[in-house]
């Protein structure tokens, strides 16, 4: 028998809550003062394809970030931290949603084709993904108590992984997305070493970097844990 070393990962997840500032700073700082605003219903349909970029980012990757290490950073009670992670969640799956909408919404009033990048196959696969896992979590874990420890167990370890994998795909496609966007920019005018196209570019590695916190605050053992 193998012994882990206990790791603490409290000051990981702290990381994490700090990066979130700069992220969402960030993107804000984009949608308002570079490219005028945020809007539902204006004229102007850049401030409607610019609700996608914040509501992405705060909901799938921040607030979706904050759900993965509630159990790690919160020193409340796991049922307590079980209802924490699903609400995260679902605040995340819904402006999630309605990040895609306004980007649908956006394309449909500009009369550009929808679904032809790779950023939007994935964007959709990620929140397709996203909902199945949170109501599979919630059926299998908080909703239905008929479940035998066995199962739940073998559940719960592929219910991890596969979250994990969607949330590092999230963030694969919200860079690709920054990636497109500023190649749109730039050809059409926009200049490649400007403030904008550097705090774009910021603003994608801050994202990165959150990111990695939250997968190292997620997977590492946080007592002393045998393996055979």
């Amino acid at each position: 028998m193998v012994v882990a070393e206990h790791v603490d990962v409290l000051p990981l997840t702290f990381v994490v809550h700090l990066l979130a500032i700069p992220a969402i700073v960030l993107v804000l700082v984009w949608s308002i003062h570079f490219r005028g605003g945020l809007s539902f219903n204006s004229s102007n349909k850049s401030l409607l394809f610019n609700i996608h970029p914040v509501l992405m980012l705060i909901g799938i990757i921040i607030i979706g970030g904050e759900a993965i290490i509630s159990y790690k950073g919160l020193p409340f009670q796991k049922k307590s931290k079980k209802l924490i992670h699903l609400v995260l969640h679902a605040m995340a799956l819904i402006l999630g949603i309605i990040g895609i909408y306004a980007v649908f919404k956006f394309h449909n009033e500009m009369g550009i084709l929808n679904l032809y990048s790779l950023h939007s196959w994935l964007g959709i696969g990620v929140i397709v993904l996203y909902g199945i896992q949170w109501i599979f979590g919630f059926v299998m874990f908080i909703y239905y108590h008929g479940v035998n420890s066995s199962l739940k167990s073998t559940t719960l370890h592929w219910h991890v992984k596969i979250g994990l994998f969607v949330y590092v795909l999230a963030v694969a496609t919200a860079c690709l997305g920054f990636l497109e966007k500023l190649t749109f920019m730039q050809s059409s005018g926009l200049e490649k070493h400007g403030s904008e196209a550097i705090l774009v570019n910021f603003t994608a590695i801050i994202t990165i970097f959150y990111a990695a916190s939250v997968v190292f605050s997620a997977v590492s053992p946080s007592s002393t844990t045998p393996h055979h």
